[in-house]
């Protein structure tokens, strides 16, 4: 029996030695691992969101060990050993039975409270947000409107098969998305916020609450946004990206959105009011991880006939 324990502690002592390297030689933090592949959220509705899928891993990892642990005891210990020799047998033990069921009770009790908890964190609403945004998603592009801004004037971003739209935001700044679909079911994805709604067509009609709202971008960055609802051909390529800039840039740069541009005649583009703050890679006036596409099958076929001699 004490070379049994024995082998048991080496073999524990062995796992754990193997799961420390693992992790230290992958060259993961802490704060990384924890994370459990996630991408680091630049939102505090985002670091709570990573929270809960933190506690929720990791309760899931301790109920598996126990779980396991017992599955491996019982084969272990409580097999059958002889012809005619049963374990012993314990079918009728109450104070099994009793934790077995209030245990669980309390593990998916309190997992729903915090879920419930931070579910209403992120669906709240702020009764008069700092930025208002107008998001219009339609095959296979985004168009962006921002009402209510304090220059007065209409100013808006459309994404085209020549130009991937940008979505200016300010950091530290509370900000209201709306949103709308011109045809079928998108979805409005940014992976560093942590979060994804679906937009709907009609979204009254629908009985879909369009609405939601970030406290605050943490830092400035650019960061790729997607449509993560499968919405027909040319879904996968149905892409914009995010420039989160500062609030006394974001206020520059929604003036620059209003001026004539000496040589197109024309205001200012989302691309071209960026270039003008001259703030380097932060306010490239292009997009620089995701790239346009024709969306017209006509011309698509033909390149493809081309391609293929």
């Amino acid at each position: 029996m004490g070379e049994g324990r024995t082998r048991y502690g080496k073999a524990i002592k062995v796992a754990v030695l193997a799961a420390v390297v693992a992790v230290s030689a992958s060259g993961c933090s802490v704060n990384e691992a924890i994370r459990f592949g996630w991408p680091e959220g630049v939102t505090p509705q985002a670091l709570e969101m990573r929270q809960l899928w933190t506690i929720l891993a990791l309760a899931s990892l301790v109920v598996g060990v126990i779980v396991w642990g017992m599955t491996a005891w019982t084969v272990a210990f409580h097999r059958k050993k002889g012809e005619g020799e049963l374990p012993r047998q314990f079918q009728y033990s109450l104070p099994v039975e009793i934790v077995s069921v209030v245990l669980p009770t309390i593990i998916v009790a309190a997992i729903f409270g915090y879920t419930v908890v931070v579910q209403n964190d992120v669906d709240k609403s702020i009764p008069r947000p700092d930025v208002k945004v107008g998001v219009t998603a339609f095959q296979w592009n985004w168009k962006f409107d921002y009402p209510d801004n304090p220059t007065g004037k209409p100013i808006s971003t459309l994404g085209t098969s020549e130009t991937i739209p940008l979505l200016v935001l300010p950091t530290d700044r509370s900000i209201e998305f709306t949103l709308n679909s011109q045809d079928v079911i998108h979805s409005f994805f940014v992976p560093e916020f942590l979060f994804k709604r679906d937009v709907f067509p009609d979204p009254e009609k629908n009985d879909q609450d369009n609405t939601f709202v970030i406290d605050k971008i943490e830092k400035q960055g650019a960061f790729v946004g997607r449509c993560a609802e499968l919405c027909g051909s040319y879904h996968s390529q149905m892409n914009f990206e995010v420039r989160a800039i500062s609030p006394d840039l974001y206020q520059r740069y929604l003036q620059l959105r209003t001026q004539t541009n000496a040589i197109t005649g024309v205001p200012n583009s989302a691309g071209e009011a960026l270039a003008a703050l001259n703030c380097g890679d932060l306010c490239a006036p292009q997009a620089t991880t995701t790239y346009p596409f024709h969306t017209e099958r006509t011309i698509r076929s033909a390149a493809e006939r081309n391609n293929n001699g």
